[in-house]
C-alpha cells in the first residue's frame, strides 16, 4: 500500500514521488534546526536565571542589608500590649560619665532602639555617649569583648567557639545578661522557632522529646558551654522515622518522615541543637538543608520561606521555620517542653511569657574578673536596660519583646 502525502494541492505514491522526499528532507531539516534554537534559548535563559538568582556569599549578604533596612524602623506590636508595671523603675546609684561601647548584634543599631536607649538613659546621666559604631553583627560580639573594643556585646546565645575562644583567653566566663525577649515573628529579631506539618497531616502537637527523635540521631553526649555531658546520650533506638512512630495509624503508620530544616551552618541551628538535642549535634541523615539566596531583582529568598513552599506540596512532611512563613497549606504544632503537655501554640503571649518552650532571649555579654566590680558606667547602663523605661524602649520598637519581672530580678542578681 502506497502513503500519500500533500505536497501543494499535488498527490503521488510516496516512494514514487521525489518531489515529496525533498520536501520532507527540508521539513525535517527546519523541524531540527528550531528544536535546536528553542534548546539553545532554554538553556541560555536558565544560564542567566542561574546567575541572576547569586548565591555568591557578598551578593546574598547585601541582599540580606537590604532585607534588614526595609523592616528595621517598623513597629509590629502595639507597645501598650504588655504591662511592665511591675518591673523596676530606674534609679541611678551613681552618677556616671564617658563613653559605653557596645558591639555585636545589628539589629539594635538598625531599629530605633538604641537611639532610644541612647535618649532615655542621657536624661539621667547626660554626660554619657553611647557608641553604637561596633554594632555590626552579632559574629564579631564575643571578638570584641576578647580585644577590649567594646564594654558590651550584643548577641544571641554565645556559641561553644565563641566562649571556647574567650575562656582561653582570660580563663573565666563573660557575664551573661538577658536584655530582650526575641521576636514571635520578625525574621533577623531572633525570631521564634516553629514546627510545621502540611495540612494533609493530622499531627496537631509534638513535645521537645519527640523532635529530638525525628530531628536528631544517637549521639554520645551534648555540651553545656564548653562542659560535655555524657548524660546527654541516647541511642539510635529513640530515632522517629516514620508517622507512625508518632501515634498515625492507617495509611500514614508506615510513611516516612520528610524532614525540612535549616541550613547546619547557620546560628540558628545551634540554639535548636541546644534546646532540643540537649546540646548534641547529630542531625538526621536525611536532612533537607536551605540557604537564603539573592533573586533576580537583588531581594532575599528567605531559607525558611523556600522551606514552607516545599512543605505546602508533601503531606509526609515536618518543617522548621518561623510563624509569620505560614501558609493555608500549613499547620503549626503546638509544642511541650515535658512530655505529655501542656502543648504550647505559638503566640506573642506565649512567647512573652516563656511558655512556648523554641523561643530565646537576646542577650548583653559583659568582661568581669571574678571578684572585680564592673565598670560603673556599663553597670548603671545594664541597669537601666533592666527597669522599666529601658523595657518601655523594647516595646516601643515593637520587634524585641520585653522581659518580664520575674527574669529581671534575676538578671539584676548577676551585676553584683
Amino acid at each position: 500500500m502506497n502513503i500519500i502525502l500533500s505536497n501543494g494541492g499535488a498527490r503521488c505514491p510516496q516512494r514514487a514521488c521525489p518531489a515529496a522526499d525533498t520536501a520532507q528532507r527540508v521539513g525535517d531539516n527546519a523541524l531540527h534546526r528550531l528544536l535546536w534554537s528553542l534548546a539553545a534559548v532554554s538553556l541560555a535563559l536558565a544560564a542567566a536565571s542561574l546567575h541572576a538568582q547569586s548565591r555568591d556569599g557578598l551578593v546574598v549578604q547585601q541582599a540580606r542589608n537590604n532585607n534588614v533596612q526595609s523592616r528595621a524602623k517598623l513597629s509590629h506590636y502595639d507597645p501598650n500590649l504588655f504591662d511592665l508595671s511591675d518591673l523596676p523603675e530606674y534609679k541611678p546609684e551613681q552618677e556616671v560619665s564617658g563613653t559605653v561601647r557596645l558591639w555585636g548584634n545589628n539589629y539594635i543599631a538598625d531599629s530605633y532602639l538604641g537611639g532610644y536607649w541612647e535618649t532615655a538613659f542621657r536624661r539621667y546621666h547626660p554626660n554619657v555617649h553611647l557608641d553604637l559604631s561596633g554594632m555590626k553583627s552579632g559574629l564579631v560580639a564575643t571578638a570584641s569583648l576578647v580585644t577590649g573594643a567594646a564594654d558590651i556585646a550584643a548577641n544571641r546565645h554565645i556559641t561553644f567557639a565563641e566562649l571556647e575562644g574567650f575562656e582561653r583567653m582570660f580563663n573565666y566566663d563573660p557575664i551573661e545578661i538577658s536584655m530582650a525577649r526575641g521576636s514571635p515573628d520578625i525574621p533577623g529579631w531572633m525570631t521564634t522557632f516553629c514546627i510545621f506539618v502540611n495540612k494533609a497531616n493530622p499531627t496537631t502537637h509534638l513535645t521537645l522529646k519527640q523532635l529530638d527523635g525525628i530531628y536528631g540521631t544517637a549521639r554520645d553526649g551534648g555540651w553545656e558551654g564548653t562542659t560535655w555531658h555524657p548524660e546527654a546520650a541516647r541511642s539510635a533506638k529513640e530515632n522517629i522515622r516514620t508517622w507512625g512512630q508518632l501515634g498515625l495509624s492507617g495509611e500514614w503508620k508506615d510513611k516516612p518522615i520528610h524532614v525540612y530544616g535549616l541550613n547546619l551552618r547557620y546560628n540558628n541551628c545551634d540554639m535548636f541543637e541546644r534546646t532540643v538535642f540537649h546540646g548534641g549535634d547529630k542531625w538526621n541523615e536525611n536532612l533537607r538543608e536551605y540557604a537564603n539566596y539573592s533573586k533576580p531583582d537583588g531581594s532575599l529568598a528567605i531559607a525558611a520561606n523556600e522551606l514552607m513552599a516545599d512543605l505546602d506540596h508533601d503531606p509526609l512532611g515536618i518543617g522548621w521555620s518561623g510563624i509569620q512563613n505560614s501558609t493555608p497549606q500549613t499547620r503549626a504544632l503546638a509544642i511541650a517542653a515535658q512530655d505529655g503537655g501542656p502543648y504550647v501554640p505559638v503566640t506573642i503571649q506565649t512567647v512573652h511569657d516563656r511558655s512556648y518552650p523554641l523561643a530565646f532571649d537576646m542577650f548583653f555579654y559583659v568582661n568581669r574578673k571574678p571578684g572585680q566590680p564592673l565598670d560603673p558606667k556599663v553597670r548603671e547602663f545594664i541597669r537601666f536596660v533592666l527597669s522599666r523605661e529601658g523595657q518601655q524602649a523594647v516595646a516601643r520598637d515593637g520587634k524585641y519583646l520585653p522581659l518580664t519581672a520575674e527574669v529581671v530580678r534575676e538578671e539584676l542578681k548577676k551585676l553584683d
